[in-house]
């Protein structure tokens, strides 16, 4: 398994980062955190990256996309990550096209991908309904009708829920709370009567919603992949996404570390460069001993990903290895990020606190590093 990027993945990254420098740096998320901006991201911005293909990067050339595979995909997520990008990448593209392509039927995925692709149809998955992620705790029900299913339940921490058009929502058709077996997922759109949708405003300025469904009446047809059987489909989904989200995670990190050693290279302290501090150097050098580390395991999960031969149970083990390791050195590296810079970096008017703030939102996403080594253990039987 190489991990190294290809030629045409090389040619990608550098486009992908000379994009975000010259269009997204963080003053476009501090400027729509400062105007709370109703959207939470710059369509503008979107557009342009719908128009280099970024929407379609993993979606089948069958359904418009232009299957570039997920290592693909990462690499954009990577570069968006390094300057804190707001889009729908994540939770439409990401979380969203993949359930569609993994789980839909053929008239599903002929229907909405190419949609995704084109930038007219934004997803987000709800999923959770605690404060801590558990994709099998499942409370929300979805109960036969006579034409459909009647949905009711809440749902918490659902990327772009309020800018949505629909929503891929996890809904128990039988069994207990926390069974696996019972579990459904089903396509609703976010303007049907009974759809309640609260934006909330997080810590690190990006998008998120609490959802809640009040008898929401829905068609049979809406129903995606096999009753009561949708979890094993599901978790296969969030695992790409946690691979991912630890994409974009990496991106974040690279950026903090740079940042941390041009500070280093220019601030003096007793007239001589704090670059030169021992203590500081050691810090640095472990800082950059764990994010190789993090690179490698984020190209092995993303080439494991494209790999067909790849078995779930695989996929599986390098996902909760990845956002584990991203989520402990994504703590590690933001807080340094904070502490290298002294008193200046804990004032707002520095970007560098918007990346400790991304770092806390983006660990529990899909789940935390306690949550991963469990996941981890269970896997092998341990």
């Amino acid at each position: 398994m190489a991990l190294v990027l290809n030629e045409d993945q090389q040619l990608l990254k550098d486009s992908a980062k000379n994009f975000c420098q010259q269009n997204s740096p963080v003053s476009v998320l501090r400027r729509l955190r400062d105007s709370k901006d109703e959207i939470g991201f710059d369509q503008n911005l979107w557009k342009q990256m719908l128009e280099l293909g970024w929407a379609g990067m993993a979606i089948p050339e069958a359904y418009g996309g232009f299957d570039f595979g997920y290592s693909g995909l990462g690499i954009v997520l990577e570069e968006s990550g390094r300057k804190l990008t707001s889009s729908p990448l994540i939770s439409t593209v990401l979380i969203g096209a993949t359930a569609i392509n993994e789980i839909g039927s053929e008239e599903q995925k002929r229907e909405l991908l190419p949609k995704i692709a084109a930038g007219e149809l934004m997803l987000s998955l709800a999923l959770d309904e605690g404060i801590v992620h558990c994709p099998n705790r499942i409370k929300a029900t979805a109960t036969k009708s006579e034409d459909g299913y009647r949905i009711s339940g809440e749902k918490t921490f659902v990327l772009d829920g309020h800018v949505a058009d629909k929503l891929i929502v996890v809904a128990r058709t039988s069994g207990e709370t926390e069974n696996a077996e019972g579990i459904s997922l089903f396509l609703v759109d976010t303007g049907l009567a009974g759809v309640n949708i609260s934006r909330t405003w997080m810590v690190d300025s990006r998008n998120s919603a609490k959802v809640s469904f009040d008898n929401v009446n829905i068609d049979a047809a809406c129903l995606l992949g096999d009753e009561n059987g949708g979890f094993a489909a599901l978790d296969y989904v969030l695992d790409i996404a946690r691979i991912g989200l630890a994409a974009e995670m990496l991106g974040s990190i690279e950026e903090v570390f740079e940042r941390i050693v041009e500070y280093l290279k220019q601030r003096e302290q007793f007239g001589v460069l704090i670059g030169s501090f021992q203590g500081l150097q050691h810090r640095a050098a472990n800082m950059y001993s764990e994010i190789e580390l993090c690179k490698s395991v984020v190209r092995a999960a993303l080439a494991a990903l494209d790999n067909k031969s790849s078995e779930r149970d695989e996929i599986a083990e390098l996902a909760s290895i990845t956002k584990a390791k991203l989520s402990e050195v994504f703590f590690l590296v933001s807080n340094e990020g904070v502490q290298m810079h002294g008193g200046i970096g804990m004032t707002d008017e520095f970007d560098i606190g918007f990346y400790i703030k991304r770092a806390r939102v983006a660990q529990q996403y899909l789940g935390d590093a306690a949550f991963h080594r469990d996941r981890y253990a269970s896997l092998n039987n341990f």
